[in-house]
């Protein structure tokens, strides 16, 4: 998956639809059930919103069409999801003692419409906060998530995090954003 090529991140090119207003609230609801897992480090519960071909993706700059290209600061597929969460909660892994606190804020959120291949494509914008050993980063820029209807509600197939400052030099990114 990681070297899939055919693996589809674009969205902009999108059929508007009509979204209904409770389904519009059920994506909200979702999208912020999910900040909530993590600032909470709910690893499987936020590891279950994915759908099994999910991609995690961090561009490394402004406008960049796709991982394959250029180099990211993340693409992640289940695997490696699954492998930082284990990482994450190690004993063993001293970057996380003591662990990092997040807080995250996800708002303007918009439904653009649906991808070629019938995914829901959101866009919203987000502000973290992380705090460890006295230390505080504030992290802001949007997302785009690619949302699958499932009969257990929403799964993520793509989630595209668009930092505003993707281009400078960032210290290690220790969390899931």
């Amino acid at each position: 998956m990681l070297f899939d090529t055919d693996f589809d991140v674009t969205s902009d090119n999108v059929k508007t639809v009509t979204t209904p207003s409770e389904t519009y609230n059920q994506v909200q609801q979702f999208l912020y059930h999910e900040a909530r897992l993590l600032d909470e480090r709910k690893w499987d519960e936020w590891l279950a919103l994915w759908t099994e071909d999910g991609m995690y993706w961090i561009p490394q700059k402004h406008g960049q069409e796709n991982p394959y290209d250029h180099i990211s600061l993340c693409w992640d597929n289940k695997m490696l999801r699954e492998t930082r969460m284990r990482t994450l909660n190690s004993p063993r892994n001293w970057a996380q003692q003591p662990i990092t606190h997040t807080s995250r804020v996800v708002g303007s959120v918009m439904i653009d419409g649906t991808d070629s291949e019938g995914y829901l494509v959101v866009r919203s914008a987000f502000h973290l906060t992380e705090w460890r050993k006295g230390d505080q980063r504030h992290l802001a820029g949007s997302y785009i998530h690619k949302l699958a209807s499932t009969d257990d509600g929403w799964r993520i197939r793509l989630k595209q995090v668009n930092l505003v400052n993707c281009e400078a030099t960032l210290g290690s990114i220790q969390v899931y954003i």
